[in-house]
């Protein structure tokens, strides 16, 4: 009876320091240990409505059901570009104020196409030669991440993804680790702008080769062809259009989406959903190896999920291929969130989901339903444009340089000609009014000089920046792309464009729906006031309210 009694009392004290241990795993920490910035590059509002029951139920479902969905989050400047999106979501600023304005621009000094983190001054760490010559140098205010260091030296800033821009706007200028891939050697690199040499855990992330493996895999798909949106061919209302996507699905019959080169490419993994699996499989190596999360310092993980912008770029967004990527990746967030829950804890981390810009679909989509749409041709826009110049002023080099809807004047042939700059740059934007396609025209005078308060005119501001813009910016229909190479693209201030997911999960964040209205440029200064450090240098976003109750 004693020995009954006292395992009685061992069972209960046994419960009870069990009970103590779980409850105190599950208040979350007075900071957060780890805060994981993640953007699925390219990705719509309306993707989560439109896959939601072809998703599992640990990946984008569980983001969305238990933490705080902003439905209403959008991008308020015109030229919604991957690099001006990540640079907006790192300052809490617009371009107008954070410096990049575009994925390129045009340098009126040198007379040079300028690449936003392209810099000949730096070197390699750890790849072929070319792939690290990157830095921050063009960002001119601070990221978040660097007032997490200036805060709080022991804080780690990690940043990854596949293409170098987007590792390096998001993680800003001081991070402890920005790591991109050498689609060259297949290897993870850095440049000497942040690192003197890769940490021994990348060294051996690199000499595993998965980079090699995942290029010579098969892409098949998750679910017969004959599920996925773009098969339904009695949509297509041109014959000739049907003809061609009835051979595209008759390519994929075996459920091969796209097969490996004969030759190992590294650069396939930036056009296929194995180019996200690398990145989340760096992203959890870089938490074991840099022991992110593990103490009171708040660590900040930035990963950025890009291969999605050059597949919806090359496939569209309505493609089998752009579908099949978003469930794989569905799979890939529902991994990653199952380690993080399960080694740092959903109480300890703050797990902030979003994306740099939306997608434009494609004319031969909006097509099916009678949606007005179009290309824009720039090249042949050019052309005529610098025949009304030759006409109206003489002959003479007027234009130096058209970069994404942005058209910049040779100034130095203006002034020599004694022309009025101001008057010149409104005789191109009326002109450019005269093509199909163009909704709106505004000149680099308009915009030092104007002061907006709403409409249109306000996201033109937004994008412009004095040292940077273009004379001239003009802006498309609705529906209405520019003919870059791709078969569609972002760049508008429209829904398609500027409407992106925004969901904060995990650490003190609530289970609720919010409905108004909230600009990316807010998610650095409501992760500021959440960690009670000074936010971004240039940041004009406000906080969010609801992540603040």
């Amino acid at each position: 009876m004693r020995f009954s009694s006292f395992s009685t009392v061992f069972l209960v004290l046994c419960f009870f320091q069990t009970s103590i241990a779980q409850l105190n795993r599950s208040i979350p920490s007075e900071k957060p240990k780890l805060i994981v910035q993640v953007v699925v590059s390219q990705m719509r509002f309306d993707y989560l409505s439109r896959y939601w029951d072809k998703f599992g139920d640990n990946g984008f479902k569980q983001l969305v059901n238990e933490g705080t969905y902003c439905r209403n989050a959008r991008y308020n400047y015109l030229l919604t570009q991957a690099y001006p999106g990540l640079a907006t979501i790192a300052t809490g600023a617009n371009p107008s104020v954070h410096g990049i304005i575009s994925d390129k621009w045009f340098n009126r000094n040198t007379g040079n196409q300028v690449e936003a983190t392209a810099d000949e001054k730096v070197n390699t760490i750890g790849g072929s030669f070319f792939s690290g010559k990157y830095s921050a140098k063009n960002l001119v205010t601070s990221t978040f991440g660097d007032e997490l260091k200036l805060n709080n030296p022991n804080s780690k800033v990690i940043s990854i993804a596949l293409d170098a821009g987007s590792a390096i706007l998001l993680g800003g200028h001081s991070a402890n680790g920005m790591y991109w891939f050498d689609t060259e050697k297949g290897l993870w690199v850095s440049s000497n702008y942040y690192t003197d040499a890769l940490p021994a855990w990348l060294d051996t992330f690199n000499s595993k080769g998965f980079a090699k493996l995942y290029t010579e895999r098969e892409w098949k798909a998750l679910q017969p062809i004959q599920n996925y949106e773009e098969a339904d061919t009695s949509a297509v209302k041109s014959d000739e259009k049907r003809k061609n996507l009835i051979e595209k699905l008759k390519g994929m019959m075996d459920g091969i989406i796209g097969k490996p080169q004969p030759k190992t490419d590294y650069k396939t993994l930036l056009e296929n959903p194995y180019g996200n699996l690398l990145t989340k499989d760096l992203a959890i190596a870089a938490i074991f190896g840099e022991k992110l999360g593990t103490d009171e310092h708040p660590d900040l993980l930035c990963v950025t999920f890009s291969a999605n912008r050059f597949i919806g770029g090359k496939f569209g967004p309505h493609s089998i291929e752009m579908e099949d990527t978003y469930l794989r990746l569905d799979k890939e967030l529902a991994h990653f969130l199952e380690f993080i829950n399960s080694t740092i804890g959903k109480e300890n981390c703050l797990f902030v989901l979003t994306s740099d810009q939306g997608v434009a679909s494609t004319p031969d989509y909006l097509e099916k339903s009678k949606i007005p749409g179009g290309y824009f041709d720039p090249k042949k826009a050019m052309i005529l444009l610098s025949s009304y110049l030759n006409a109206l002023y003489g002959q003479g080099n007027w234009i130096t340089g058209y970069h994404d809807k942005q058209i910049y004047l040779n100034r130095k042939l203006i002034e020599d000609s004694n022309l009025n700059l101001a008057d010149f740059q409104q005789k191109v934007a009326d002109f450019m009014l005269e093509f199909s396609g163009v909704a709106n025209s505004t000149t680099a005078h308009n915009l030092q000089n104007g002061n907006f308060a709403n409409g249109i005119m306000v996201k033109f501001q937004n994008s412009y920046n004095q040292r940077r813009s273009g004379d001239v910016i003009i802006n498309l229909e609705p529906g209405w792309v520019e003919r870059n190479g791709n078969i569609t693209s972002a760049n508008s201030p429209y829904d398609y464009d500027s409407h992106v997911p925004l969901i904060f999960y995990g650490w003190k964040a609530k289970r609720k729906s919010v409905l108004t209205p909230v600009y990316i440029n807010d998610i650095a200064p409501t992760l500021s006031i959440l960690l009670g450090i000074t936010w971004p240098n240039g940041a004009t976003g406000s906080p969010i309210k609801e992540m603040l109750e």
